[in-house]
């Protein structure tokens, strides 16, 4: 049995009774910061010889423990995994494998740095950015539970999927529900790029163009796509409230980094991570804490989360939390985040989430690491930006190097710093 725990209100669930999405005691009206997560084993899980994160990391994940304890044999997950790799590779030019790390002394020399300055290249995953790997993790969810004939699995075709987003998360549910053949609805801004669109309608996901409408608070396309899951769609993001599991699948990333920081027997003071709704600081957060628990680091980098200064809601709650407690905050929610007051702007524009939906667990990693909130202004944004494509041949946008506008901000973290370069120029 793989159980997943709400950390407000303490729910528990079987994940093959009932979805592992949501917590059944959200919306209740309460104040409560309701996220599922599963449990991780205490004993340190293999790690494989293979490629792709997603069968190289299998022990480390719950779908996996889902399929062997439903009776599914280890080649059961190899097949799952590989008929989605194969259709990934058809629709989308790749499948997941694990992406480079890199010590770039160019680009750190450029920002005037005099240690190593680690950049993790997720520009050619899936789609383009690291979304996909959230999503992979739910895919391969739902499949175990269609493979097994587990109760949580009833009917689970006659449903959508949906998710709201403003381009790469998008375009990562989208390739995946189609290489599993399953119709996807996707909420998006109207002033999405005009090749978001047209590449989602080329996968064919089916576009719903969210305006803010007069006197609404917070993400329009998030309110659409929640009244779209409370109809029966099937919840499809990122955003850890309504899909604790997405969070796990980005976890594969910090199993790499980790991996690769042992190889090369250093580990970095500090990483920047570039933040809007929270699933790849969330993810991070968690999958280096488990790393360092299973004897992959020697200790946890300061977890450094970035916001531009046009919509910085984490670290409004972040300076909200001085010294107070995490268990307590969790069940004030409305006293530490809420959305934006204003239509937010940046040329990172992939990171303006109305509000940072998985802000209990950055803030719980923060914590755990020593770590801290930095607000960029547009200029440190733009300025990464350059300095990202002049000094690497990595093809990030503005939201992708955003993290490094942080490093920018804050030279002074320490003398080996990391930072993720993930959200492709379109």
């Amino acid at each position: 049995m793989v159980r997943f725990r709400c950390h407000g209100c303490g729910a528990e669930i079987d994940a093959g009774a009932r979805l592992a999405f949501r917590c059944p005691n959200a919306g209740a009206g309460d104040d409560v910061d309701h996220v599922l997560a599963v449990a991780t084993e205490a004993v340190a899980p293999p790690i494989g010889s293979e490629t792709d994160p997603f069968l190289r990391y299998r022990a480390w994940l719950s779908p996996y423990r889902l399929a062997r304890s439903s009776g599914l044999p280890d080649a059961a997950w190899g097949d799952l995994v590989g008929s989605l790799d194969q259709a990934l590779i058809a629709i989308d030019g790749r499948g997941f494998r694990v992406t480079p790390m890199a010590d770039r002394r160019p680009l750190a020399g450029a920002l005037g740095l005099s240690g190593s300055l680690f950049v993790k290249d997720e520009t050619h995953n899936v789609s383009g950015s690291h979304k996909a790997r959230h999503l992979m993790g739910v895919m391969l969810y739902l499949r175990v539970l269609e493979a097994a004939g587990l109760p949580a699995g009833d009917n689970l075709r006659s449903r959508r999927l949906a998710i709201a987003s403003c381009g790469n998360a998008a375009l990562a549910a989208a390739v995946v529900a189609r290489a599993a053949d399953w119709p996807l609805d996707v909420f998006i801004p109207p002033d999405a790029d005009a090749s978001v669109k047209a590449r989602l309608k080329e996968l064919g996901a089916e576009i719903a163009i969210c305006d803010r409408r007069p006197g609404e608070a917070g993400d329009p396309c998030y309110l659409r796509f929640r009244e779209a899951v409370a109809a029966g769609a099937i919840p499809f993001g990122v955003q850890g409230t309504d899909n604790g599991l997405a969070i796990e699948g980005g976890r594969t990333l910090a199993f790499e980094m980790a991996e690769d920081f042992r190889r090369i027997g250093a580990a970095p003071d500090a990483l920047f991570v570039q933040v809007g709704g929270g699933a790849l600081a969330s993810a991070l957060a968690q999958g280096l804490a488990i790393a360092r628990a299973n004897g992959l680091l020697p200790a946890l980098p300061r977890l450094i989360a970035v916001q531009t200064a046009g919509c910085a809601p984490l670290a409004r709650a972040w300076q909200r939390l001085d010294g107070l407690d995490l268990e307590t905050a969790a069940r004030t929610r409305s006293q530490f985040m809420w959305p934006w007051e204003t239509t937010p702007a940046s040329l990172a524009h992939g990171i303006l989430d109305d509000e940072t939906y998985d802000w209990w667990a950055i803030a719980e990693g923060l914590r755990a690491s020593g770590g801290a909130t930095v607000v960029v202004d547009e200029a440190q944004v733009a300025a990464a930006h350059r300095a990202g494509r002049a000094h690497t041949d990595i093809p990030a946008s503005a939201t992708g190097t955003a993290g490094l506008a942080g490093v920018i901000a804050r030279p002074d973290a320490g003398k080996e710093i990391a930072v993720i370069f993930s959200g492709v120029e379109r």
